[in-house]
Order: structure tokens, then C-alpha cells, then sequence
């Protein structure tokens, strides 16, 4: 049947799209088209569209609400990184973030407005959970991020607001979304879901056909430790986390990434990196130090840079695959832990 009036475009993945398409007895390619331009040309409204018919271009308008983000704002760092601030069609507002380097453009972005993992050192869940994201309203932020670089999004992570696995059916169809060739057509592997360690997502993720990326947030491999800077996840211990995430290699061949944001005194002593080598030896992993970044309202202070390397000179004698993340926007407020949805004004 065809969808009720009023339904927002942006909720139905590829597959849906064409299914609604061949529910107004159209054929398949004619969904192919909407997708190009929802995604790929960004069209504002069904008018534009003007290789179809204009019959089913008021069907649609009949029967679908088209309305893409509008940007309210967006911060130029020195860098060159963009952040964005987005209100969506029910007024709920989202970040997300352009990062250029050379001839690519990645593009942060979000899966949820506003967070519910309450991480102690992160600014987007001290404003609490507000909604999920469709999938339409992730790829509009790549499209509409690349377009205002002017060109086109070379990779997309999901590392901007929310928790990617707690919206699992919208961001992996989003994905796809990023993914189709008809749409954004970013490749797989440059496609990245960064999450605080949700176990069943990462299963279910495990047993996915694409091969997109998986970033996990680790921060501590000391249960007190995790338990006290991440406290929505004590309900999947370490070992819990581990066993799942070696399976995960096993099942797909790819190296997920254990992010681990370095603070000072707190996850950088010698007991908490030895905790980490134990952790992340022996399997496929790869590990991302990310010195803490300044968030108002978090004690969270950064080691000096000189810790930072001999932390991961001790994970790479242990032969440990590592590196330390250049931080991209920080005097915008545009890095790992920053979005708010803080306004210039």
C-alpha cells in the first residue's frame, strides 16, 4: 500500500524508496531517480525533479513531506574543518561537522539530537536525549556538507551526536543511503559507525553484508574506571565487549578501532595503559589515542603531549597497532566530544 499522506521522505531507506515508488505502480527505476534527486542533486521539492512525469511529481508531493535541514549556523576553523548547525523539520536542532584534507572531504555526522550515554567527559549528552534521526536527515548532512564545500564527500562517520547502534535500523539504512551509487556513492569502507560499545549492535553489525567501519569508544580498559566515565555501558563488561568485538573480526576480517581518549591522571597512569595492552593484544584491533578535548562543565584535562607519545610507544612495543589523532576543529568546538549545539550568539 502506499504510504499515508504527510509521511517524511527522509524515514524511508533506498529499498523503501523504491517499494513506495512501485506502490504508485511505477517501475523500479523510477525510485532510482527520486534517489538521485533526494541525495545526489539535493532537490528541495518534488518540482525539481523534472525528469518525471509531472502526474507522479504531485503524487509525491500528495503523499510525502519533503523537507531537508536548514542550516542555522556554521563556525570556520582555522584548520579549514566546518561545523554545522542544523534545525530539522520539527525544530529539533543536530550538529555535524566537514573535515577537508588534500582533495577528500570526510563529513561527522549525526545519528540521534542529543545523546543518552551521559559520558562524563563528552558535551552532548549534558542536554540529554531528544529524538532519533532518519535515515534521509544522516545523508542530508553529507550532501549538504559537501555541497557547501563544493565538492564531493570522499568518507562519512557517524561520530557526531548520539549513539549510532541505539538508532541501528536508521543509521545502517542511512549508510546504504551514503552508500548507493545513485545517491552519495561513498565506498564501504569509508563509511564509519564510531559507538560506546553497544554489544548486540556490534553483533548485529557482525552478521551486516557491507563492510563499513567499526570505531569503538573504549576510554578505559579498567572496569571501575570505564564503568565511572561511561556509566550507560556497565551493563556490557569488558569481557563482554572483547569477546564481541573478537568475534566481530572473526565473522567480518576487518580491524575495528578502540578509540581511547587520553585524560590526565585518570586513564593515562601506567596501571590503566598496561590494563589497555592486555586488553588489546593478541587480536585484530587498532587502537586511536585522542588526547581529552576541553568541554565546559568537565574536569577532564589532557596529558601533556610528551605522555601522550610515551603511551603509545608502550602499545606499539607490545605490538599493538596505534596511532594519535591530529584533532581537527578544536577552537570551534567541532572535535570528538564537542557538539552542543552551542550557538554563536
Amino acid at each position: 500500500m502506499p504510504d499515508a499522506p504527510g509521511t517524511d521522505i527522509s524515514s524511508l531507506g533506498s529499498d523503501g524508496l523504491v517499494d513506495a515508488l512501485s506502490s504508485l505502480g511505477q517501475p523500479t527505476y523510477r525510485g532510482r531517480q527520486v534517489l538521485v534527486w533526494l541525495y545526489g542533486r539535493l532537490a528541495s521539492s518534488f518540482d525539481d525533479m523534472t525528469d518525471l512525469p509531472a502526474r507522479l511529481r504531485g503524487e509525491l508531493s500528495e503523499r510525502f513531506v519533503l523537507v531537508q535541514p536548514t542550516q542555522v549556523e556554521s563556525q570556520h576553523s582555522s584548520d579549514g574543518s566546518r561545523k554545522y548547525l542544523w534545525r530539522l523539520v520539527d525544530g529539533v536542532q543536530i550538529e555535524s561537522v566537514g573535515i577537508p584534507a588534500a582533495e577528500r572531504l570526510t563529513v561527522c555526522f549525526s545519528t540521534q539530537a542529543g545523546c543518552a550515554m551521559g559520558c562524563t567527559f563528552c558535551a552532548t549528552g549534558r542536554g540529554g536525549f531528544v529524538r532519533d534521526l532518519t535515515p534521509g536527515e544522516m545523508a542530508w548532512q553529507v550532501g549538504l556538507v559537501a555541497r557547501d564545500f563544493g565538492m564531493r564527500a570522499s568518507g562519512a562517520v557517524a561520530m557526531g551526536q548520539g549513539e549510532p547502534l541505539n538508532n541501528y535500523d536508521a543509521t545502517l539504512a542511512g549508510l546504504r543511503l551514503m552508500n548507493h551509487k545513485d545517491s552519495l556513492g561513498i565506498g564501504a569502507r569509508h563509511l564509519t559507525i564510531s559507538t560506546c560499545g553497544v554489544v548486540p549492535g556490534i553483533d548485529r553489525l557482525a552478521r551486516e553484508p557491507e563492510q563499513f567501519t567499526l570505531a569503538v569508544s573504549l576510554h578505559s580498559a579498567v572496569q571501575k574506571t570505564r564503568d565511572r566515565l561511561m556509566p550507560a555501558t556497565r551493563r556490557w563488561p569488558l569481557g563482554l565487549l572483547k569477546g564481541t568485538l573478537i568475534d566481530y573480526t572473526q565473522r567480518t576480517g576487518r580491524r575495528p578501532t578502540l578509540e581511547f581518549a587520553l585524560i590526565a591522571d585518570e586513564n593515562d597512569t601506567p596501571a590503566e595503559v598496561q590494563a589497555l595492552v592486555e586488553f588489546a593484544r593478541g587480536w585484530m584491533c587498532h587502537v586511536n589515542l585522542i588526547p581529552v578535548n576541553p568541554v565546559k562543565g568537565s574536569a577532564a584535562a589532557r596529558p601533556a603531549e610528551d605522555r601522550t607519545m610515551e603511551v603509545a610507544a608502550v602499545l606499539r612495543a607490545a605490538g599493538i597497532e596505534t596511532s594519535v589523532r591530529v584533532e581537527r576543529g578544536v577552537d570551534i568546538d567541532a572535535a570528538c566530544g564537542q557538539l552542543a549545539q552551542r550557538h554563536l550568539r
